[in-house]
């Protein structure tokens, strides 16, 4: 998988600015040019979040921005979205078979764990760097945990934990080959913007290290 294609990743959040859902956030996403855009929304039951995907497919058609559903796989497939991201509790050696050639995002924690997503048909992973309120079961591996993970696979992976546009380049910098952010968009005062400023480190770190 191209390393560029998950530069930026955005998932959804609802409520973290009053009135603000996760179609804004998604359409946010969109507008300032992220590469993937995660639907997370653990508080909707899967007809909910079916609907809700099926928004964010539709509102992305023509765009270059991936949209994939986080952990529920039938709704993913169901809504048309480009692929899934699931944990290590969501059965991921199953994952592959249900959802055909779509996107399959990884969670790891270890380098074991990056290892068997691989040979399990994973196309990039995810490494939590630091603590974070929005998903505080996330074990934070820290930046040298990251690395160790970058060291172990040659699938690219992708930051996610208190990542922001202040601290973006010390996780490229690890190993990382994205990023992937909640409330470092869906708490921004411009959130196009912000999606924007995100686009233009990555992709400015990239060019560096051609």
């Amino acid at each position: 998988m191209d390393p560029d294609a998950v530069g930026v990743v955005v998932l959804t959040s609802s409520g973290v600015v009053p009135g603000r859902g996760h179609l804004d956030v998604a359409r946010a996403a969109i507008v300032g040019g992220a590469n993937v855009v995660q639907v997370r929304a653990p508080e909707l039951a899967d007809a909910e979040l079916e609907g809700l995907a099926r928004a964010v497919v539709e509102a992305s058609e023509g765009s270059p921005t991936l949209p994939i559903v986080n952990d529920r796989v039938e709704v993913a497939v169901a809504s048309g979205a480009a692929g899934v991201h699931v944990g290590q509790g969501d059965g991921p050696e199953l994952v592959r078979a249900r959802i055909g050639d779509r996107l399959l995002g990884v969670s790891v924690s270890t380098p074991e764990e990056a290892r068997r997503a691989a040979a399990f048909g994973a196309d990039y992973l995810g490494v939590t760097v630091w603590a974070t309120a929005t998903k505080p079961e996330a074990e934070p591996l820290g930046l040298e945990g990251l690395a160790a993970v970058a060291r172990a696979t040659s699938l690219p992976v992708v930051g996610i934990g208190g990542v922001s546009a202040s601290n973006a380049t010390e996780v490229l910098d690890s190993g990382a080959a994205g990023v992937a952010v909640v409330s470092a968009v869906g708490a921004a005062e411009d959130m196009d913007a912000a999606v924007r400023e995100l686009v233009e480190i990555v992709s400015g770190w990239m060019k560096e290290q051609r």
